[in-house]
């Protein structure tokens, strides 16, 4: 049997764009928030979100500002219980067919699986808990010592290099050289985790060769 066949396997996916066809943030704010409170909370927030496509501000920023915006003040286990609503029934309306294929298959191999994202986790892990992940990397919604949402991550956003960091950091028990690790992702804010990959792969990639 080749070496390499002895190895663990690790597959780390992103959320957005990668396991759906389009990010899930906007749509879970509506879910929550309803329509006129969440572009109420858009147009409060524009001048950060315009400062982020102009590089004045940080995408941590902008997102700590909708955050803030709509959640500051109530408990997050009352959002949790949204999130675990709308995980097992929106999300599904979004999810890119064929890398659910993709995950799936890596399941039936038995390698761990690892969802990876700059998404929020109250919804996120329930959604991968769900779909049978070892494990959920992402952005935290921080809390009060009375489980009040500040406002605040309680982390750096969980995007471009802090995800291949916080990747690293769940599997730094594991020698590298004792696991092969495949990662997919579609956007910029996952280049720093595909090239730390053995194997790297888009949507487009796998689309074109679905074998």
């Amino acid at each position: 049997m080749p070496e390499q066949n002895k190895k663990k396997v690790i597959a780390a996916f992103d959320f957005d764009g990668t396991l759906t066809t389009r990010d899930s943030l906007l749509q879970f704010l509506f879910y929550t928030s309803g329509t006129q409170r969440t572009l109420f909370a858009i147009l409060k927030s524009s001048l950060t979100l315009l400062g982020t496509c102009l590089g004045l501000a940080s995408r941590q920023e902008a997102k700590e500002a909708l955050i803030a915006s709509l959640y500051k003040g109530i408990y997050k286990k009352d959002l949790l219980s949204l999130g675990e609503a709308f995980a097992s029934t929106q999300l599904n309306q979004i999810l890119r067919p064929i890398m659910i294929q993709r995950l799936k298959w890596h399941q039936e191999q038995g390698h761990t699986c690892i969802l990876v994202s700059a998404n929020l986790d109250v919804y996120l892990n329930a959604w991968s808990e769900q779909n049978g992940f070892s494990a959920t990397i992402c952005s935290r919604l921080a809390t009060d010592h009375e489980g009040r949402i500040t406002g605040k991550l309680d982390s750096p956003n969980c995007w471009g290099p802090e995800k291949k960091r916080r990747l690293f950091e769940w599997l730094s028990d594991i020698p590298r050289d004792s696991y092969i690790l495949y990662a997919y992702g579609d956007s910029r804010g996952d280049q720093e985790l595909l090239s730390s990959a053995d194997f790297a792969l888009t949507p487009t990639c796998i689309s074109q060769n679905p074998s």
